[in-house]
């Protein structure tokens, strides 16, 4: 015989499994400290890319200024000046990159903590039958 309960909560859970539960599954195969650490290096890595990108692309934009000046200027102090921007900038944006996939990591492991108490009550379900 059909149990409209089991329908109903096989139905619910092959809409998870479809929709976000392929990337919760993702996430909760990590560990907690790998998943953030890897996270937190792969958003260094970017943000270093791109804070390059915008120097270069600022250097191009003002080269004949620059070359103009470069006897002039201090490069000492423009190199930690620039070297002062780089990492406060990455810093936040490494904590930013933190605090967020720490949530997406509890909300993942408190979805799959729900998928695996409803694959207890159907199998529940199947031997009660």
């Amino acid at each position: 015989m059909i149990s409209e309960e089991r329908i109903i909560l096989m139905t619910r859970m092959a809409s998870y499994e479809d929709n976000e539960g392929k990337k919760n599954i993702a996430i909760g195969n990590y560990f907690r400290s790998d998943y953030l650490s890897l996270q937190v290096l792969k958003a260094v890595l970017c943000g270093t890319i791109v804070y390059f990108m915008l120097v270069g692309a600022y250097i191009l934009y003002h080269f004949e200024e620059l070359m103009s000046d470069i006897y002039e200027m201090d490069l000492m102090g423009t190199g930690k000046k620039l070297l002062t921007i780089y990492l406060i900038s990455v810093g936040i944006y490494a904590l930013i990159s933190y605090v967020v996939c720490a949530w997406k990591y509890h909300n993942a492991r408190k979805n799959l903590k729900h998928y695996y108490n409803n694959l207890r009550k159907l199998n529940a379900l199947y031997k009660t039958r």
